[in-house]
């Protein structure tokens, strides 16, 4: 029983211990030969429709609504529980082999961009939209920004990977991260509860990061019962945020996305291929 684990002297690998990450392993690189797929617009984003990938999607879909048609862009699938993350082709953009990642084709040569914080401001700056360009908005932005990305281990490896995916249910571990999982949605509650957006009057880069995550658990998206058991219907600030930012067309449109099912869109290389699912253009 995991209760009843005592560490060893010396760590090793166990390939053959029950996960149900299979690709998963304590060295990087590829595992196998792959070419990434290249459509015809500046941007090419190589992603899966989860909280992190949703990000940056909701981003480009900010970034056209807003007027910027240089921010057109082709979202091709990756689908991480199939492994294509350890494709050469995606580590060759990402080395880390996470989603997203993307491949700026605007200029001369290729730039490759990974890390979704790092993609979003790229982009937003690229564009000179929704991120301030100076002062105490500029540093409260960015704050918030790398506040998500210091989060997202926490709800989703720590409390969704030990409350929903792990092989045995280890009270200690989710007891843990439960309290931290609601730690972190009481510091967003009580900042939204002083201004409408993080970085306060105008909204940026941080407000769709967090949305990610947070639109994932306010939507009762998170883990089987995940919103539920965290109570986080609770956080009324964060429901009145959530709610705004969920009428937003930009994030209608992006958060379908490099999902498969119904209502969503595997790939998106055109406007259409989001309308067709949505039904209409929103």
């Amino acid at each position: 029983m995991a209760e009843d684990y005592t560490p060893p002297e010396i760590w090793t690998w166990d390939k053959d211990a029950p996960t149900p990450f299979r690709g998963n392993r304590p060295i990087a690189g590829a595992t196998r030969d792959s070419v990434l797929p290249r459509g015809d617009h500046p941007f090419q984003l190589y992603s899966m429709g989860t909280p992190n990938g949703q990000k940056v999607t909701i981003l480009f879909e900010e970034l056209l609504a807003a007027g910027h048609a240089g921010a057109e862009y082709d979202a091709w699938m990756v689908e991480i529980m199939k492994n294509d993350q350890f494709g050469s082709g995606f580590v060759s953009v990402n080395p880390n082999s996470k989603i997203p990642a993307l491949l700026d084709v605007s200029g001369e040569t290729p730039v490759r961009v990974f890390e979704s914080g790092a993609i979003m401001l790229h982009l937003a700056e690229k564009f000179g939209a929704f991120v301030p360009t100076n002062g105490a908005a500029r540093a409260e932005a960015l704050s918030w920004l790398f506040w998500q990305m210091s989060t997202a281990p926490v709800l989703g490896g720590g409390f969704g990977h030990f409350y929903a995916y792990a092989p045995e249910k280890i009270e200690y571990a989710i007891n843990r991260y439960a309290m931290e999982a609601k730690r972190i949605f009481d510091v967003a509650d009580r900042r939204l509860a002083e201004a409408r957006y993080f970085a306060g009057d105008d909204y940026t880069i941080a407000d769709m990061a967090i949305y990610g995550w947070l639109g994932y658990f306010h939507r009762g998206e998170a883990y089987n019962g995940g919103s539920k058991f965290l109570s986080f219907d609770e956080y009324k600030n964060i429901d009145r945020w959530a709610r705004e930012l969920g009428e937003r067309p930009g994030v209608k449109r992006g958060i379908v996305v490099n999902r498969s099912g119904d209502g969503f869109a595997k790939e998106r290389h055109s406007a259409a291929d989001i309308d067709a699912v949505l039904g209409q253009a929103v």
